[in-house]
Formats: C-alpha cells, sequence, structure tokens
C-alpha cells in the first residue's frame, strides 16, 4: 500500500506537466482544428531563456517569469507569422507548416547557440524531499501539482467567468457562429495562442528547474507525451486533457516501479501498449468531443 500510494504522488508531480502542455494543445485543437508539433518548441526557448540568464547569475526569481515570458511572445509569434498565413488552408497544410517550424527552431538553436546541451545550475528546491508518515516527498511533486491545480482552476474559471473565454468556447463549437455573433478571429486565435504559451511556459519551468540544461531537440519528448495525454482525454477536451496528463504521469511511473531492471528502458513502450488497448475500447478518447469546422 505504501508503495501505491508513493508512486501515485511522484506519478501526479510527473503527469502535472503533461497535463498544463495537452491543455494547450487541446485548446488550439479546439479552436484551430490543429495538432500543433511546434507546440514543445516553447519548452525549448524557455529553456534558452534559462540558461542565458543564470549564466549571468540573473536571480530565479527574474528568471522564471521571463522564462515564462518567452513562451508567451514564441507562441505568439508563430501564430502570427506562420499560421494565420494558412489558417484557411488544408489541415495537411497546417501540420506541415507545424513540422516545419520544430525543424527550424532545432536549426536556430543549433547555429546561434549550439547542437550540444548547455547546462546550468538548479536550484536546491528541486531536489529537497521530506517526510510525510511513511512517504518520502519531494517538494517540487508538491510545488507541481499545487501550481497545475491553480493553472486548472484559473483555466475553468477564465473560459466560464470572461469574454475571451466564452468567445473561446464559442469558437471552439462553431467559429463560423461565433464570427456572425461578433467574435473576432484574429483575436480569439491570438489569445489561445498565447493562453497555450502560457501554460507551456508555466509546465516549462517545472520541468527546467529540475532538469537542468537545454538542448534544440528537448522540447520533442513532453510535446510527445502531452499531444498522447489530450488524445488520451479526447482531442478538444480541456478537462479530458488535464485526466489524460495526469494519467499518462501515473502510468509511467508506475510501470517504472514494478517493471523489472532489465525492462526499465522500455516503460514508455509499454504505456503505449496500454493505451493502444484503450484507443481499441474508446478510440475517440476518454471524454466525447463536439467537433466543428475549422476556420
Amino acid at each position: 500500500m505504501n508503495t501505491f500510494v508513493q508512486n501515485l504522488i511522484d506519478g501526479l508531480g510527473n503527469g502535472s506537466t503533461y497535463a498544463l502542455l495537452a491543455v494547450g494543445v487541446s485548446m488550439l485543437f479546439g479552436v484551430m482544428h490543429l495538432v500543433n508539433f511546434a507546440h514543445g518548441e516553447l519548452l525549448t526557448v524557455s529553456a534558452y531563456v534559462i540558461y542565458g540568464l543564470r549564466s549571468k547569475d540573473v536571480s530565479w526569481w527574474i528568471t522564471v517569469p521571463m522564462a515564462i515570458l518567452g513562451a508567451v511572445a514564441l507562441s505568439v509569434a508563430i501564430e502570427f507569422t506562420a499560421f494565420r498565413r494558412v489558417r484557411t488552408a488544408s489541415a495537411f497544410t497546417l501540420l506541415l507548416t507545424s513540422f516545419a517550424l520544430e525543424i527550424l527552431s532545432h536549426a536556430v538553436w543549433r547555429i546561434g547557440v549550439s547542437s550540444k546541451p548547455r547546462r546550468y545550475a538548479t536550484p536546491e528546491i528541486a531536489f529537497k524531499t521530506f517526510d510525510l508518515g511513511p512517504y518520502r516527498v519531494e517538494v517540487w511533486d508538491v510545488i507541481s501539482i499545487v501550481v497545475a491545480v491553480l493553472c486548472f482552476v484559473g483555466t475553468a474559471i477564465m473560459l466560464r467567468k470572461t469574454l475571451f473565454g466564452l468567445s473561446i468556447r464559442a469558437a471552439s463549437e462553431d467559429f463560423d457562429a461565433a464570427r456572425l455573433m461578433g467574435v473576432k478571429a484574429n483575436r480569439v486565435i491570438s489569445g489561445a495562442f498565447a493562453f497555450a504559451g502560457l501554460l507551456a511556459g508555466i509546465a516549462g519551468a517545472l520541468y527546467l528547474l529540475r532538469r537542468g540544461q537545454a538542448d534544440p531537440r528537448m522540447g520533442a519528448e513532453p510535446l510527445l507525451k502531452a499531444v498522447i495525454a489530450a488524445i488520451i482525454g479526447g482531442l478538444g477536451s480541456l478537462k479530458g486533457a488535464v485526466v489524460g496528463g495526469l494519467a499518462l504521469g501515473v502510468a509511467e511511473v508506475y510501470f517504472r516501479s514494478f517493471l523489472p531492471n532489465d525492462l526499465q528502458g522500455l516503460t514508455d513502450a509499454f504505456v503505449f501498449v496500454l493505451i493502444a488497448a484503450l484507443f481499441v475500447v474508446r478510440p475517440q478518447g476518454l471524454f466525447n468531443v463536439q467537433t466543428a469546422e475549422r476556420v
């Protein structure tokens, strides 16, 4: 029983980062019917902001907000410079555009900085632990869970209580009808990218402060996990993205804990087999999502 609870705590801390990224992925899919594979590059830019500022001994209290701001700025810039110009194109064109942006980002960091990882010192709190009864809890897992919960609650309040949130919900259900009711397409889509960038920046801070290095391809793996989490929950469902991200994080930790040592390297493979079995039963994901025509 102790092992079960211990793994649950570790898994929720791990899955909170996936969930934050998955909410951004699902929000963009709901508005544009786009799975943005350049979304992981927001973590990469955050990592290099952290590396650049920490190399100059800038305080973490300044570095973290600047890293989050960098993710928001890049997300908005991506929408304005790339996706706005192909918004009415086919879904395949949008997908190719997102892949092109990902590849371009890798090239920019390799040429402009280095193809080798750049390391930076991590804060001491990232690896501190404390005892809670029979359980050894990492402080950073608790911080990750609390921050993620606050973000989810804030997102829910934003969607239900603000004019922007109402516009996002209307655009997700029927963008044409929303535009007839006065919703501005550019404003809603730019706002969705900005909000997704904010969540990605926060997820990046939680992930990067413990990772301790930046490299050009570092956003690829978290993005893959976020997309899988969004699909598990049902693409376009924000609550599904939260559930999918947390479930994926918990599943990883449990497999890593119970698999024999010689099979530890196959943790992701076992997780994907479990996900494949889920899709046999629920191909649409855990939550049903009403879809509308893309703008």
